[in-house]
C-alpha cells in the first residue's frame, strides 16, 4: 500500500500537508483536523482500491487525491441550471469551478484543455442557463467543419448530412440539458442555431450566448471573424484542445494566437483545464499522460 521504497506515503504526505507514520499495524496520522480527516478516507479508499484488485499505482493513488481535492471546494455554489428538471449541472474540480467562475465574469472566455474535461459540456450548461433565465435570447453553437483524416466529399448525402458528425457532440450535450422535443422546437424557431463557422460570417450577434468549440482547428483569420461577431448583451465562449490542432502543416491555430493577443484585456478571461479535470472514465487521463509522455520523448 505505501508503494516502491513509500513513494505511495511520500505522495499522501506531501499532497494533503499531513505525517503519516507507520508502527506495526497502525497508521498514525499527524496534522491540522481537516487535513487528517481526508487523510483518513483517502487511506480507507486506497486501501479498499488495494484489496479490491491486489495492485495499487502511482496513477491510482492520485485518482483518489483528487477525488477529494475535488470535494473540498465549494463546488455547489456554481451550480448551473437547465431546462431537464432532472440535471443540475455542477463543477466536479477545481479547474472546472474557475472556469464557471470565469464564464460567469467575463463576456469573453477561452479554454483549453484534453479531451474529457467538460469544456464544450459546462459551455452548453451555461449557455441554457442564461437562456432559461432570459439573460440572452439565443443560442448560438458553432464548431469549424476540419476534418482529423477523412474528408467531407467522401461522406454521403447533402451538406447537412455532410457537417451533422461535425456537430453531432453539441446535440449530444443539448440533449442532456433538455428534452427532444424541446431542443427541436427551440431549434425551429432558430433560438438555437448548431452551425458551422463559416455561416457566422458577416453576422452581428446581440443577446446571444455564442460557443465556438474545437477552436483549436480555427485559422486565425477565422478567429478574428469569430471574436467580431460579439454583439452587445452577448457573451462569448471559445474551446478547444491545442494538443489536437487538425490544420495543415504550417498552419498556426486561431485559438493560440487570440490567446496570445488577447489574454490581457478587461473582460476576457482564459482558463487552462488538465488532466486532473477529466471526468469521463479514468482511463481516459491515463491514456492523456502517455500520449504527452510520448510527444516529449520526441522533442
Amino acid at each position: 500500500m505505501f508503494g516502491p521504497a513509500d513513494t505511495h506515503l511520500r505522495v499522501l504526505r506531501q499532497s494533503l500537508g499531513v505525517q503519516i507514520v507507520a508502527r506495526l499495524d497502525n497508521l498514525i496520522i499527524n496534522g491540522k483536523e481537516k487535513a487528517v480527516t481526508t487523510a483518513a478516507e483517502v487511506v480507507d479508499k486506497i486501501q479498499k482500491h488495494l484489496l479490491k484488485y491486489d495492485l495499487l499505482t502511482n496513477d491510482d493513488v492520485a485518482f483518489y487525491l483528487n477525488q477529494f481535492e475535488s470535494a473540498e471546494a465549494d463546488l455547489n455554489s456554481e451550480a448551473i441550471t437547465v431546462y431537464s428538471h432532472k440535471k443540475v449541472i455542477e463543477p466536479t474540480t477545481k479547474g472546472q469551478l474557475k472556469y464557471v467562475e470565469t464564464m460567469l465574469a467575463n463576456d469573453l472566455t477561452f479554454c483549453i484543455g484534453p479531451a474529457g474535461t467538460g469544456k464544450t459540456y459546462l459551455a452548453v450548461a451555461m449557455a441554457v442557463s442564461m437562456l432559461k433565465r432570459k439573460q440572452v435570447r439565443k443560442i448560438i453553437l458553432a464548431r469549424p467543419a476540419v476534418e482529423a483524416g477523412e474528408k467531407l466529399g467522401f461522406l454521403p448525402g447533402d451538406l447537412q448530412a455532410k457537417l451533422n458528425p461535425y456537430l453531432r457532440p453539441l446535440f449530444d450535450a443539448l440533449g442532456d440539458m433538455m428534452s427532444f422535443t424541446q431542443m427541436k422546437k427551440l431549434m425551429e424557431l432558430d433560438i438555437i442555431e448548431i452551425i458551422p463557422l463559416a455561416f457566422m460570417r458577416g453576422r452581428t450577434l446581440n443577446e446571444a450566448a455564442i460557443i465556438c468549440d474545437e477552436a483549436q482547428n480555427t485559422s486565425p483569420l477565422q478567429m478574428l471573424m469569430v471574436l467580431t461577431r460579439l454583439g452587445r448583451g452577448s457573451k462569448m465562449i471559445i474551446t478547444g484542445d491545442i494538443t489536437q490542432v487538425d490544420l495543415g502543416p504550417g498552419q498556426k491555430s486561431g485559438m493560440v494566437e487570440a490567446i496570445e493577443t488577447l489574454q490581457r484585456i478587461r473582460g476576457i478571461g482564459c482558463v487552462g483545464l488538465t488532466r486532473k479535470d477529466i471526468v469521463r472514465h479514468r482511463l481516459v487521463q491515463n491514456i492523456v499522460q502517455a500520449y504527452k509522455r510520448k510527444n516529449q520523448d520526441k522533442k
